[in-house]
Order: structure tokens, then sequence, then C-alpha cells
């Protein structure tokens, strides 16, 4: 069973995708439909815009989920075949579009629109983030609820990897706790505290435009970051999609499910390779491999 994996936002670097796009022209029309429907020249930003401008968050969604989509419609157009979908955090939405649900075109104005509502929460409130690293979760999730300063647990990456935001002053207070207990502590290149309360702004301008898009049921499994597992009610995309901006990724526990479903190759889409390893750490005897470029789509062994 093969699972298609997509990244999220911090992953960006200039000129990604460009090979593939090169060599695959039919994948690459996708770069005209985003650019129209973001109203902005997206092979632009994706392969000549400086690392500063990639990395703002209006530019870092859709260029992410762009260069995902490229890189696996160049797969399939190789004969890649896939049984379940799976993003982190932004890559939800490639997964949608992956999986059938939206058109890609609904795909870009759904990410528009969280990438707007995003980017003016977070001017709006600050916050911060930071990866927790060697330290359970759940001790995790203790020093936070202790702390005076809003800051919470957001993302379940890996046994070995929790990530929390919060206001500046929560990461601060939380941080000097993590390194009296010799915990490895990498404070994050991000926006604002994405995950949590403080995007509650974000997700209720994003459900506006959500409510207008058509939701379709998905051709293959979907798994997703707001439950943990294989999603089947797909009654309330909006109202879902909404609850994912201000709700944990639960990424563990999407891994244990696939696994037990029977997944057994991880293909990851798009730029790095953040989600591939974090695979190898959280399971054993599985394959797992990250497209991003023409070398890696040409010598992976997943076609026919």
């Amino acid at each position: 069973m093969k699972i298609s994996l997509f990244v999220g936002q911090g992953s960006q670097s200039q000129g990604m995708g460009k090979d593939i796009a090169e060599a695959f022209p039919a994948a690459a029309v996708l770069y005209d439909t985003a650019s129209e429907i973001m109203g902005k020249d997206m092979r632009k930003i994706c392969f000549e815009a400086s690392i500063e401008e990639l990395s703002r968050t209006i530019n870092a969604q859709p260029a992410i989920m762009l260069t995902s989509l490229v890189c696996l419609n160049a797969a399939v157009e190789k004969g890649y075949v896939f049984d379940g979908v799976a993003g982190h955090s932004l890559g939800e939405y490639a997964a949608l579009v992956s999986s059938g649900m939206v058109t890609a075109e609904d795909g870009f104005r759904l990410i528009k629109a969280r990438a707007e509502a995003m980017e003016t929460a977070a001017a709006e409130n600050k916050g911060a983030m930071a990866a927790v690293m060697k330290l359970a979760p759940e001790k995790i999730e203790e020093v936070c609820a202790n702390a005076s300063n809003y800051v919470t647990a957001v993302n379940y990456n890996s046994p070995q990897q929790t990530v929390i935001a919060g206001t500046p002053e929560g990461i601060d207070e939380v941080c000097e706790v993590f390194a009296e207990m010799k915990a490895r502590v990498i404070t994050l290149n991000v926006a604002g505290a994405f995950h949590s309360k403080l995007m509650q702004s974000a997700a209720d301008k994003f459900y506006e435009t959500a409510k207008t898009i058509t939701f379709k049921a998905p051709q293959v499994k979907y798994y997703s970051n707001v439950t943990g597992g294989e999603l089947t009610d797909f009654s309330d995309m909006p109202s879902l999609l909404a609850k994912h901006i201000v709700s944990p990724v639960r990424f563990t526990s999407e891994l244990a499910a696939m696994e037990a479903a029977g997944a057994d190759t991880f293909v990851e889409f798009g730029p790095g390779k953040t989600l591939t390893g974090l695979v190898k750490k959280t399971l054993k005897g599985v394959t797992a491999l990250n497209i991003e470029n023409l070398a890696g789509l040409e010598g992976a062994e997943i076609y026919g």
C-alpha cells in the first residue's frame, strides 16, 4: 500500500521544482492554473524569488503546494499509482487535490484564502514556535500546561519531536524549563503561532471562503491531521479545515493508522525530506523516500 505525503510550510527553497517542471510540461500546466487563481506569477515566485520573499506565508503556502502537486503529477505520468494521501499542516491541501476531493483550481482558491488569513492573523497576534527533541510528548504537554504565558503543543511529528507554539513570552518561558531538562530545543523561523488559538481569526475568515467550495468524496484513503487517522466523514469539510488551522497536527497518530491499514511505502512529494525523516524515525520496516527534483523522480522505484 503506497501513501503520498505532502510537506508543510518551512520546507521552501529557491528554484524548487524547476527541473521537473521543465522536463514534464503537462505537469507544469499547474503553474498557469496557480498563477491565475493567486493573481501573481507563481513560476517566478518558485524559481526566482529571494528566500525572504518566498518564505512569506502568502507566497510559501501556494508555492509549496504547487511544487508538491507538480512533483506528484510528473510521477503519475511515469506510472506511479497510490492508495492514500496525507499532508502535514499546509500539505493537507495538496492531499485534498491529489485525492480528488477538490479540483486544482479550488485547491488554490482555498490556499489563497488560508495564506492571506494566516499572514494577517500572525501580524495581529505575535507568536512563535519551537521544536522540542528527545522528550516525551506527555512531558512537553505538562510543561506547557504549567506555564504562566500561553504555549501549547501543536505538531506531534515523531516520538522524539514535538513542536510547540504560543506567545513569544510563553515560548521563552518553557524553553528555559526544557533546557533544565536537557531537552534539545530549536526555535523555528516562522511568522506566527500556527495551529494554536492565536490563529482563530484566520480560521474564522478562511471558513467563509471554504463554504463556497465544492468537496467530493476522495478517490483514495485520506488521512487527517485533526483526527490523527483516516477521515471517513466528509459532510462538513469547511468546518474541519477551519478547525485544522487552530488544531494540533497529529502526524504520529496518522502514521500509526496508515501502518495499521497496511501502508508499507511512503513517498513524499515537494521540497525537502522532512516527512521522509519523520516516517523513518517513527515506523520500522517500511520504505520512505522523497521526490523533489528530477534525479529523485527518475531514481525512485515506485512505478508500475
